[in-house]
C-alpha cells in the first residue's frame, strides 16, 4: 500500500519541502529505514542517524534547520512524534475496527447493545449491561451484570469487567484485566479474618487506556475512581476506594493501597508503592521502586527513594551514604590513634 506524503500532510496539518507525490509504505527508524519509509525526528540526540537515513520522508519539527545534505523530503509539524503516531493509528493500526456478533458469544436479552458494536465468539454479556456505539469486545471478555460501556471502548482478550461498574467513552483495556474485583477488606475476629462485602464499584472516566493484567478492585462501598485520560501501563494494582486524578500516568508494576487519591497530570514510575489513605498533590513526579509511606501536599515536586523524600534531598542522602565506607575508615584510624594517645598517658 502506498500512500502519498500529500495525504499525510492533509491528514497531520503539516507542511511539506520536497515532492508531495512521494509514496510510503511502512513506517520505521531512521537507522533502518529504506526508500518507501515514513520515519520521524524529534531528539537532537538522533540528528547524526537523520542525515545518514535513506528514509523517503522524515516528519521534523518547524524550526528544524538541517545543517547537512539530506536526500529525504521533509514533513514539518509542530510534533512530530504526535504526527508520526497519527499516521500510524490511520494507515497501520493492527487492530482495525470490526461489526457484528460473531456466533458462541452470549448476550443477555435485558443487556443493551448500541449500534456498530463487535462481540466476539466466548464473549459473555450479563444481565442489564450496556454497551456503547462502535465499542469492540474481544472473545473471552466477560461484562457483569449492570455494567456501562460507553462508546468507542475496546476491551481486549479476557478482560473481566465485575458487576456495577462502569466504563466512559474512548477507553481501551487490554488483555487479562480485572475491573472490580473485591477490595481486599477482612475483620478480624480473634486469630481469623472475616470478609468485608465490597459493595462499592469502578468508575473509569473517558480516554483512560489501562494495560494487560492490570487488578482495578471495587470499593468497599462508593467508588474507586480512575478519571479522565488517565493511563496505566502493565502490572498495575489499585486497590478499593482509590482514585487516580485526570491525565496520570503511571508505569509497570506500581501498588496503590486502598483510599488514596493521586492527583491530577502525575508521573509515576514503575514498581512504586504507595500506603493507604494518603493524598498526591496534583503534577507529582515520582521515580521508579519509589516507596511512598507520607501524603505528598505541594504541587509539582519530584520524589524518589523508599521511603521517598524529595529528589534533591535523596540525592543528598545518596552521596552522603557513598562516603560512609571512607568515612568509617578515617574513624577506624582515629581511634586507633586515640588507643595511642592513651598508652602514651598512661605509661608516662
Amino acid at each position: 500500500m502506498g500512500i502519498r506524503i500529500a495525504e499525510i500532510a492533509r491528514i497531520t496539518g503539516a507542511v511539506i519541502e520536497g515532492n508531495a507525490d512521494i509514496e510510503i509504505s511502512l513506517p520505521g527508524k531512521l537507522e533502518e529505514a529504506d526508500n518507501k519509509t515514513l520515519c520521524f525526528f524529534a531528539n537532537p540526540k538522533y540528528e547524526a542517524q537523520l542525515y545518514a537515513t535513506k528514509a523517503a520522508a522524515v516528519i521534523v519539527p518547524f524550526d528544524f534547520k538541517p545543517t547537512q545534505p539530506i536526500s529525504f523530503a521533509i514533513i514539518r509539524h509542530a510534533n512530530p512524534y504526535f504526527a508520526f503516531c497519527m499516521v500510524l493509528n490511520t494507515w497501520f493500526n493492527p487492530n482495525q475496527p470490526k461489526k457484528g456478533i460473531e456466533i458462541g458469544s452470549y448476550i443477555h436479552s435485558s443487556a443493551i447493545v448500541g449500534n456498530d458494536v463487535f462481540i466476539g465468539a466466548t464473549a459473555y454479556v450479563d444481565e442489564d449491561a450496556n454497551i456503547g456505539n462502535n465499542t469492540q469486545i474481544y472473545p473471552q471478555v466477560f461484562v457483569g451484570n449492570g455494567v456501562v460501556i460507553g462508546e468507542n471502548c475496546t476491551l481486549f482478550p479476557g478482560v473481566k469487567i465485575y458487576a456495577g461498574c462502569k466504563i466512559g467513552n474512548n477507553c481501551i483495556i487490554h488483555a487479562g484485566t480485572v475491573i472490580g474485583s473485591d477490595g481486599f477488606g477482612f475483620a478480624p475476629i480473634g486469630d481469623t479474618y472475616a470478609k468485608i462485602p465490597q459493595i462499592g464499584n469502578v468508575v473509569i472516566e473517558d480516554d483512560v487506556e489501562i494495560g494487560s493484567n492490570c487488578s482495578i478492585d471495587r470499593a468497599t462501598m462508593g467508588s474507586t475512581i480512575i478519571r479522565q485520560g488517565t493511563k496505566l501501563d502493565n502490572l498495575i494494582q489499585v486497590a478499593h476506594n482509590a482514585e487516580i486524578g485526570a491525565n496520570t500516568v503511571i508505569a509497570s508494576q506500581t501498588g496503590v493501597s486502598g483510599s488514596t487519591k493521586i492527583g491530577a497530570n502525575c508521573q509515576i514510575g514503575g514498581q512504586v508503592g504507595f500506603v493507604g489513605h494518603i493524598s498526591i498533590a496534583d503534577r507529582t513526579g515520582i521515580g521508579a521502586q519509589s516507596g511512598v509511606t507520607k501524603a505528598i501536599e505541594e504541587t509539582g515536586t519530584n520524589w524518589i527513594g523508599s521511603p521517598a523524600s524529595p529528589i534533591k534531598e535523596q540525592f543528598r542522602s545518596w552521596a552522603a551514604f557513598k562516603k560512609l565506607p571512607d568515612l568509617l575508615n578515617e574513624m577506624k584510624q582515629l581511634a586507633k590513634e586515640l588507643e595511642k594517645l592513651k598508652d602514651q598517658k598512661d605509661n608516662s
